[in-house]
């Protein structure tokens, strides 16, 4: 019996885990990492037990027969557990009540598990049966009330789901509130699977054979429900992640002007540690910075404090908001002490006076807009000694 639907999943999940263990391991105390891990993990468990092969494996080598009913049962209210828990840690509040919250599930669900083997114990289930379990035995005592059970668990996960990823969702918006809508329209397929496999036992219980909605029907409902739930779990993490990477990209750009208006002054500027091609976008800002950093901080004993005050009241002036200002003041500072240190090959200036107080912190990337646009800092750029009189009055 071909278990691939099965393995598949079981084998992306396992992969997922491979690649994020590390990072999870290393933040193992954060609750909602730790929520993220225990769903992947049950994920993959749930998919592979489920797999009709190693039910039949698990079955020989435990010398039970359908002991692999009451552990895939088992999985799959320890998975419910875990992604309401998982919601309630990502939806957050206050730590006290939310660990509450929390361990009231996990007990809850805990409660659920041991009730299922003890049932399953109880009961008695000679005959192997890899696909209909559920509505082969609907009428043998306690593994009727073991089926019933974990059909209840996993309808009360269901229903609770929805309710609070629809709550939330009223209260947030753009890429959370589409990942909350879609993880309810998976929580809907996994109450169609619900209701098809009750249907399906209802009917035995009534003289019935609706099987075929256990045992054909139903895993594809549930298929479909855990694949649209974990598309909804990924969105707003995966649309955060291209955001990430869009913005860290985008002030990479936008800090060029700056770097390279920088990089005669710069110390190292030739010997700077080279860059893969696969660096993420985040560590190359860093390093971009960084070497705007230290230029600025070697042109210190060039920068004209002078200079900077009028070209902030010219940018003032021309309409530019305080910000913007600032940053244009700052820009034709830097431009103004390049030249400086271009017409000072052998650095007197340095040799002779401390360097000047680099002052406050500075929107690095207002100034590298403000280098290539600005007509503020074209004027302190062209003119060897800019005077009040230098800057337009109307920059814009």
């Amino acid at each position: 019996m071909d278990g691939t639907s099965y393995y598949l999943p079981a084998v992306a999940t396992a992969a997922v885990l491979a690649v994020k263990g590390p990072s999870l391991l290393r933040s193992w105390r954060d609750p909602l990492l730790r929520s993220v891990c225990w769903v992947l993990a049950l994920t993959g468990l749930v998919f592979f037990f489920a797999a009709p092969p190693t039910i039949a494996e698990v079955n020989d080598v435990v010398g039970v027969a359908n002991v692999s009913a009451p552990l895939v049962y088992c999985l799959l209210s320890a998975f419910s557990a875990a992604c309401l828990v998982l919601i309630v840690n990502w939806r957050g509040g206050p730590p006290e009540l939310t660990r509450r919250t929390s361990w009231r599930w996990i007990t809850g669900y805990g409660v659920v598990v041991v009730a299922l083997i003890v049932l399953f114990a109880l009961g008695d289930a000679p005959v192997e049966r890899l696909r209909d379990f559920d509505t082969y035995y609907a009428d043998e005592p306690f593994v009727r009330e073991m089926i019933v059970l974990y059909l209840g668990a996993l309808a009360v996960a269901g229903v609770a789901m929805n309710v609070m990823c629809g709550r939330w969702a009223l209260q947030v918006h753009g890429r959370l509130r589409a990942g909350l809508l879609v993880i309810v329209a998976g929580y809907v397929c996994n109450i169609a699977y619900l209701s098809a496999k009750t249907t399906a036992v209802v009917a035995r219980w009534n003289g019935r054979n609706l099987d075929y909605l256990s045992s054909d029907v139903a895993p594809v409902l549930a298929s479909a429900g855990a694949q649209i739930s974990a598309v909804g779990f990924c969105l707003p993490l995966a649309c955060q992640r291209v955001q990430d990477t869009w913005t860290g990209w985008a002030t990479y750009h936008r800090l060029g002007p700056l770097w390279r208006e920088l990089r005669p002054v710069r110390p190292y500027a030739g010997r700077a540690v080279r860059m893969s091609w696969w660096s993420p976008a985040g560590l190359r800002v860093t390093q971009r910075a960084s070497d705007i950093h230290d230029g600025l901080l070697s042109l210190s004993p060039y920068f004209d404090a002078a200079l900077r005050a009028r070209a902030h009241e010219a940018a003032l002036a021309a309409g530019s908001d305080p910000a913007q200002a600032l940053a244009e003041a700052d820009a034709a500072m830097v431009a103004a002490a390049v030249r400086a240190r271009a017409a000072d090959p052998q650095g007197r200036v340095v040799d002779r006076a401390e360097p000047a107080a680099a002052g406050g912190p500075r929107d690095l990337v207002r100034m590298s807009r403000a280098l290539r646009r600005s007509p503020v800092v074209a004027v302190a750029r062209d003119l060897r000694a800019p005077g009040p009189r230098d800057f337009p009055e109307r920059a814009h």
